[in-house]
């Protein structure tokens, strides 16, 4: 069990994605639930501040992830979603949810779902602090937020999106602080977390030095 947690725009979806692979274990994305769980309540009319209605809809939420040639699909009843899911709206729209109790209660349990044979990793913000605190490995990545905006602006503008980097910048900025106030589960490395700074790292060498970590506990 890995678990790699920090704020968006540092690499670890990447990173996870690349070690279940590599590994051949399965695949967590839990900010993709969150903002599956915000996606379907904003379909279903319920307000992101009814805490109880947006529980209700993570509690019946129908989501199943593939893994396939460094391809990542969300499906919600066979629908891939991905491109809804990487909005900056969905973004913002999952962290507001996030921050209720009651929908990080009913996502627990079906993220636990997730953990088998023959191992998994878990990208998100609380995986190695509240979700797997008994992971083997528990990575924790950052960067500094300008380059972390310049790398979704990178990304959005790759896919034909035109967007403000000065408003991309705001808004993780935003996010960061909401994630890291919030009561519940809030976002921040796990005592036993080996913390990576990605600002002037590519993938490939923080992947070397994971796999570096993995064999020093016998994993890889």
């Amino acid at each position: 069990m890995i678990s790699v947690d920090g704020p968006s725009g540092t690499g670890k979806g990447t990173l996870a994605l690349r070690l279940a692979e590599r590994l051949g274990w399965h695949f967590l994305d839990s900010g993709a639930l969150y903002r599956l769980v915000a996606l379907c309540a904003g379909d279903a009319g319920v307000a992101l501040d009814d805490e109880a209605g947006v529980a209700r809809v993570a509690h019946e939420l129908p989501v199943r992830f593939e893994v396939s040639g460094g391809e990542f699909r969300t499906l919600l009843e066979g629908r891939d979603e991905a491109e809804r899911l990487r909005t900056e709206d969905a973004g913002t729209a999952a962290s507001v949810v996030a921050a209720l109790p009651a929908v990080r209660a009913a996502l627990l349990e079906r993220q636990h779902q997730f953990r088998q044979l023959p191992g998994l990793v878990a990208d998100g913000r609380d995986m190695g602090t509240v979700v797997f605190p008994d992971a083997v490995l528990k990575l924790f990545l950052t960067a500094s937020v300008e380059v972390r905006a310049a790398r979704r602006h990178k990304q959005l503008r790759g896919k034909g999106i035109d967007v403000s980097l000065a408003a991309l910048l705001e808004d993780i900025r935003r996010r960061d602080q909401r994630d890291r106030q919030r009561t519940i589960a809030p976002l921040l490395p796990a005592p036993d977390a080996a913390i990576l700074d990605t600002t002037d790292l590519g993938i490939s060498a923080v992947e070397h030095h994971v796999i570096g970590l993995l064999r020093e506990r016998g994993i890889a």
